[in-house]
């Protein structure tokens, strides 16, 4: 049978062709080339305009020309599925029921959200304080994933910058917190979908951070945007990374922005590797509303909180509610 009438082929151009299909591609989500930041100022004016405009209407975009090679996008999800293929053995050494350990594997989460996928989850940044906890096979893993942690963090910086000029924060506000801040590694792996299966691999949630920088092999994301309420397919550009809001700069913007609600579908075309890189500050610093964004006709909305407090939420969280929920400040 010829490559281009196999049956994976024809299931993964139908996928794509549902991703693409009219209805998604009249409102495609936003595409922001993250390298026209460093032209002129008023150019630079004109990109931050755009990304804050695809928070506000949409949570979510994607960037392209974003400075990381190639190359260290392919180790990275080839690191990630050398991983999920080790033998149990080699992967049960990070099984465990403790939430806060600093490197954590599993096959069915406990946040209440997760259906059909393993995971790896561990801190990157600074990547110097926690490499030496990271696997030690496949023997690439921690230069491969390594690498690519710390030109997201990079990127992370970049895009957090541009998204609080534009809501009116000087320029560099919280660098120096930001860059000793918080950054966790999230590595999915999908099963291919079985019609006897449910499709949904990770059900509906936004995730607690600033930013959620995403890495995926193959499309399975799919987001609700805040303009329409309804799912959309998040196709898997090459070169592309997907960013969406995280909960706590919906409270940092004293919610101007809001978080993003997004699930992950089963591809019936194959498995699938995401690498979610979420960026927020360090473990114990409170994420308050920015004081510059209060005032009269504006008042506060949200409770301050930690990524130690959305930890404390989760075993609380019998039946899942958003962390963001919980912050809101009542009658505000």
């Amino acid at each position: 049978m010829p490559a281009c009438s196999s049956p994976s082929y024809m299931a993964s151009q139908a996928w794509l062709s549902q991703a693409l299909s009219p209805s998604q591609s009249s409102h495609a989500v936003p595409v922001i080339n993250l390298g026209r930041l460093k032209k002129d100022p008023a150019t630079r004016a004109l990109v931050i305009q755009d990304i804050v405009r695809a928070c506000r209407e949409w949570g979510c975009f994607q960037v392209v020309n974003h400075g990381i090679s190639k190359s260290i996008m392919k180790g990275a999800l080839e690191a990630a599925s050398e991983f999920f293929e080790l033998s149990a053995e080699h992967k049960e050494v990070f099984t465990s029921t403790d939430i806060r350990q600093p490197v954590r594997y599993d096959t069915s989460s406990r946040d209440g959200i997760s259906r059909a996928r393993s995971f790896l989850k561990h801190y990157a940044n600074p990547l110097e304080d926690w490499v030496q906890f990271w696997p030690m096979y496949p023997p690439t893993y921690r230069k491969k994933i390594g690498e690519y942690a710390v030109e997201i963090q990079r990127v992370s910086m970049q895009l957090m910058d541009a998204i609080l000029q534009g809501l009116g924060l000087r320029p560099m506000y919280l660098q120096e917190k930001l860059e000793k801040g918080m950054q966790f590694l999230a590595l999915n792996n999908y099963p291919q979908f079985s019609h006897q299966d449910d499709r949904i691999g990770l059900a509906p949630h936004s995730d607690y951070g600033f930013l959620t920088i995403l890495l995926q092999s193959s499309p399975g994301l799919e987001v609700m945007p805040h303009k329409d309420n309804s799912w959309k397919a998040i196709p898997a550009i090459p070169g592309a990374l997907h960013v969406h809001i995280g909960d706590h700069l919906e409270v940092l913007s004293n919610g101007q922005l809001k978080s993003l609600v997004h699930r992950a579908i089963l591809n019936p075309a194959e498995a699938r590797i995401s690498i979610a890189s979420i960026h927020g500050l360090s473990m114990d610093e409170k994420v308050n509303c920015a004081k510059e964004l209060v005032d009269d006709h504006h008042p506060k909305l949200y409770r301050g909180s930690s990524f130690h407090d959305f930890l404390d939420f989760l075993p609380s969280n019998i039946e899942y509610k958003r962390f963001v929920e919980s912050l809101k400040i009542d009658g505000a």
